[in-house]
C-alpha cells in the first residue's frame, strides 16, 4: 500500500515483466513515480524460481544515462557491443555510463538456489548525455564496510563516516549504501541539502519518522528546508536491510522512451534513428575492472 505524509512518500514494488521475460520488482519509473531527479528507475530481482528469469535480458541499447547493476545472490553475465563481458557475482557492481550509446546483454543465474540484486538507473546533465560510455566493474572485496554494534554499511558509491568507494559520480553527487541494521538498533544519516534521497528495504523492516516500513517498499523522505535534512531508521524485531541512496538533482527536462532518456524528443528521435541505422555506438568505451 502506498501512503503519502507530509514527511515521508511510501511506494511499494510493483512486479513488472522485462527483457525478454523476467520479473523484476519496480518502485522508480512507475506511473506512482516516474524518476526522482536523477533517479530514472529503480528495479529489485529477488526470485528463487528459474522460471521467473531463464529469458534474461537479451541484448539492448541505451542512451543518456548510467545503468548501476548490485548483485547480492547469484550470478550476472554481461556482454556488450564494445567489447565487455563478465560475470558479475554475489556483492560485486556494474556501473555503466551508457552516454552517448552502447548496446548490451545480461543473463542472471541462480547461485546456491538464489538470485537477488538491483539495477538503479542514473540521468546524466544535458552536456553530458554524449560522452564517451566508460564501463567500471568491482568485486565484492573493493567496496569499504563501516562497521558497528548497531549496524553495517557497504559503501557502494560516493563515501560514508571516511569510507570512500571506488565509484565515484561527479556529475550528480551520488551516494549509494547497502544498510543492514540489528533488531532494534538505530541508524542516522544526513544528507547534504537540496539532495533527493530514497530508502527501499527489502529485509526485515522498522519504523523511519514514525512511520512503519516493510519489505518490497521504497521511502523518499522530505528533504525540503535544507537545515539538518537528516532521518533515523529504527529496525524492527528481525531488523533491516535497506538500499539508501542521494544524489544531486539535475534540475533538467527529461524525455524518454524506453532505453533512451534525453532532453527532447527530437534527440530520443535521434537515438531512435541511430540505433536503427546502427550508429548509435560511436566511441569504444573507456574500461576499468578491479577483479
Amino acid at each position: 500500500m502506498d501512503i503519502a505524509t507530509d514527511t515521508l512518500r511510501s511506494i511499494s514494488a510493483t512486479a513488472t515483466r522485462e527483457g525478454a521475460g523476467v520479473t523484476v520488482f519496480r518502485t522508480i519509473g512507475t506511473p506512482r513515480l516516474r524518476e526522482l531527479d536523477p533517479f530514472l528507475l529503480l528495479d529489485h530481482i529477488d526470485s528463487d524460481d528459474p522460471d521467473h528469469y531463464v529469458a534474461g535480458f537479451t541484448s539492448h541499447p541505451h542512451r543518456g544515462f548510467v545503468t548501476l547493476t548490485y548483485i547480492l545472490d547469484g550470478i550476472m553475465t554481461h556482454k556488450d557491443s564494445l567489447g565487455n563481458s563478465g560475470d558479475l557475482g554475489p556483492g560485486s557492481v556494474q556501473w555503466m555510463k551508457a552516454a552517448s550509446g552502447i548496446i548490451h546483454s545480461e543473463m542472471p543465474k541462480q547461485k546456491d538456489g538464489l538470485l537477488r540484486g538491483f539495477q538503479l538507473w542514473i540521468n546524466l546533465p544535458a552536456a553530458h548525455k554524449m560522452d564517451r560510455p566508460e564501463y567500471q566493474e568491482y568485486a565484492a572485496t573493493d567496496f569499504p564496510v563501516v562497521r558497528t554494534t548497531a549496524y553495517t554499511v557497504k559503501v557502494l558509491v560516493g563515501s560514508f563516516d571516511n569510507a570512500i568507494a571506488p565509484i565515484k559520480d561527479d556529475l550528480t553527487s551520488t551516494s549509494l549504501y547497502d544498510v543492514q541494521i540489528r533488531p532494534g538498533a538505530r541508524f542516522h544519516v544526513t544528507v547534504p541539502a537540496g539532495h533527493n534521497r530514497f530508502i527501499y528495504v527489502f529485509e526485515g523492516g522498522g519504523k523511519l519518522l514514525g512511520h512503519d516500513m516493510g519489505s518490497r517498499s521504497l521511502f523518499v523522505p522530505d528533504t525540503n528546508g535544507g537545515a539538518g535534512n537528516s532521518a533515523e531508521f529504527i529496525a524492527g524485531e528481525h531488523g533491516a536491510r535497506f538500499l539508501m541512496a542521494d544524489a544531486k538533482p539535475i534540475s533538467e527536462p527529461i524525455v524518454r522512451q524506453g532505453p533512451f532518456v534525453m532532453n527532447t524528443r527530437a534527440e530520443i528521435e535521434q537515438a531512435v534513428h541511430d540505433y536503427q541505422t546502427n550508429e548509435l555506438v560511436r566511441d569504444k568505451a573507456l574500461f576499468h575492472r578491479n577483479k
